[in-house]
């Protein structure tokens, strides 16, 4: 077995493999590229996609060559997984900014002077024509076979449309893979386990058309121990780039995960040891707070540095531990009236809007020190005292909501 899959396997990166023994063969001898697809919808990833991320980094430290790529030509399309209705179509411009600021994030994950490289599939499918393409590719795709997948099923199944323009985007990806590996020699398409039917339907066009050499990789749903899926919410999403979520917040959403998450997160979010992962992993009581902390400062520090996340860490320790003074307490920017749900979530008291909601009920969130009873209640204007609104969760978890 290769370094890299038996290290993914032992730290939960695993779920779905095409051939295991044939890419175990292939991946014997470094050098070989993979690839995960990060459409553009937004200017920042959110932490949804971070474990495609640290799979592609993890790709990169067992010696192999981590392909990340833009789907500058893709978002046009609009994956259809997973989503009852249609993404909004953007603009040339909007999928360009956006590209801006999805780039910064990886910048933090991979070497991309050690052999990383990002690419952007509008480089290929801007140039494609459409009937050349039908003929020449859309041939070796059954329209039986992709009625049966999730992604086309689901939507179906629920009596929601699908448009013909979003019924293309999995012919889009698997031309893709092909691409990837006519271009670069791209041999491995990695991603979430709602996109196996699409990665294996690429495997297969690389197969028929070049008889080439390729395989899929999937990794499992992301959620949380109460069964709340991380980062994919529109409203509530973690974000990765800081000028949407602060250091400070990121590292308090890693604070706030649950006793049962921990050591399962610590094995796919840090880079520790996996001794040191299953010793903090034991903690218990508490104890397992210790254990919390040096999660949210490993993780933080791949994001942002290392110097930011201790200094998150120090804020932390100052405000919660030590009873500093409000004015001492972290700050967050929102455009006001905004759902109390979406802002404890942007500032990371809360680890999901499910736990905001069970903290409401509990009586466990207050609002400039007032309890909040209501879970549609909004924070306006009127709620801001000297120009910021306290926003609490629990006794010692607090921020200061300043409108921007």
């Amino acid at each position: 077995m290769s370094d890299f899959i038996s290290i993914a396997r032992e730290r939960g990166f695993l779920h779905q493999i095409t051939d295991e023994a044939g890419l175990s063969a292939r991946l014997g001898a470094p050098g070989a590229a993979a690839y995960v697809g990060f459409d553009c919808t937004a200017d920042s990833l959110h932490v949804g996609h971070l474990l495609s991320i640290m799979l592609l980094r993890l790709f990169q430290r067992c010696g192999h060559r981590p392909v990340a790529l833009l789907g500058g030509g893709t978002t046009k399309i609009g994956d259809p997984s997973g989503r009852d209705e249609s993404r909004q179509l953007l603009t040339d411009a909007d999928i360009e900014t956006n590209k801006i600021g999805i780039r910064r994030t990886f910048d933090a994950f991979l070497d991309f002077q050690g052999g990383a490289l990002m690419l952007d599939n509008a480089v290929w499918l801007d140039q494609l024509a459409y009937i050349p393409f039908l003929r020449d590719f859309g041939r070796h795709f059954s329209v039986n076979r992709m009625l049966t997948m999730d992604s086309v099923k689901l939507r179906l199944d629920r009596d929601q449309p699908l448009s013909f323009l979003e019924f293309n985007y999995m012919l889009l990806q698997s031309y893709d893979f092909l691409e990837l590996r006519r271009r670069h020699g791209v041999v491995l398409q990695m991603g979430g386990s709602d996109q196996w039917g699409n990665i294996v339907m690429g495997v297969e066009l690389c197969r028929r058309v070049d008889a080439a050499e390729s395989f899929g990789l999937t990794t499992p749903l992301l959620t949380t121990a109460s069964g709340t899926k991380m980062g994919k919410t529109a409203a509530g999403a973690v974000w990765l780039n800081p000028d949407r979520l602060p250091p400070y917040g990121y590292w308090q959403f890693w604070r706030n995960t649950e006793d049962a998450d921990v050591a399962r997160f610590l094995a796919l979010f840090t880079d520790l040891p996996m001794d040191e992962v299953r010793r903090l992993g034991a903690l218990a009581g508490a104890e397992i707070n210790e254990a919390k902390k040096i999660l949210a400062t490993e993780a933080t520090a791949l994001l942002h540095g290392r110097a930011a996340a201790e200094a998150a860490a120090a804020t932390a320790a100052q405000v919660f531990e030590a009873g500093e003074a409000a004015d001492t307490l972290p700050t967050i920017t929102a455009a006001l009236p905004a759902p109390v749900l979406d802002l404890l979530t942007q500032a990371g008291l809360v680890a999901s809007k499910a736990e905001a909601r069970r903290m409401i009920r509990q009586a466990g969130i207050r609002l400039n020190d007032a309890a909040v009873t209501d879970e549609t209640t909004q924070v306006t204007p009127a709620d801001l005292r000297d120009g910021a609104a306290k926003l609490s969760a629990g006794r010692k978890r607090h921020v200061l909501v300043r409108a921007g």
